[in-house]
């Protein structure tokens, strides 16, 4: 396929099955993470997979909405920056998080983004001191995001090359 129609292609999954996703899959969605660019080439990120479930329903609870697709999701993939390695971090992570987003649905496992970065968790705290506490990762990491991961009930339908917005498209100057 090619990669205008993967992207195309890709949309946000937050209903799954409950089905597994297979190891070797999950591999190939880490690995495209992996491949990411980063600034200087850096590769400042760290990579978290969750598979167990009580952990899963646990994160659900990590932002006041638009996480509760993890008490169904097969596993999810928490993506840390170290900011002693690189001011940009956030961007090199975002880059982590859009290749696994394509690579799964490439493979036809449903996924979705779970902004993490400066968002608040269902008891308050920050979703990052949520996750922190829960994961145990060290303070010098932060949180981007979280990538839930599952075989979808359903794949809303593919974007029309008609929905791009073309007019966002600027020659020379504004």
């Amino acid at each position: 396929m090619e990669l205008l129609e993967i992207m195309k292609n890709r949309r946000s999954v937050r209903a799954y099955t409950g089905e597994t996703v297979a190891e070797e899959t999950l591999l190939k969605i880490l690995k495209a993470g992996l491949l990411s660019a980063s600034g200087r080439a850096v590769r400042p990120w760290e990579l978290i997979t969750v598979r167990d479930k009580e952990t899963l329903k646990k994160m659900a609870g990590s932002r006041e909405a638009g996480a509760k697709m993890l008490e169904e999701a097969d596993c999810a993939v928490v993506v840390l920056g170290d900011e002693e390695k690189t001011d940009v971090w956030t961007e090199d992570c975002s880059i982590v998080m859009a290749n696994m987003h394509l690579m799964a649905d490439s493979l036809g496992i449903g996924s979705c983004w779970i902004q993490g970065r400066l968002r608040k968790a269902s008891d308050g705290r920050t979703t990052e001191e949520y996750l922190r506490e829960l994961l145990g990762y060290p303070e010098h990491l932060k949180l981007e995001a979280v990538l839930s991961l599952g075989m979808p009930k359903d794949h809303p339908k593919a974007h029309t090359e008609e929905e791009l917005l073309l007019e966002k498209i600027h020659q020379e100057h504004f």
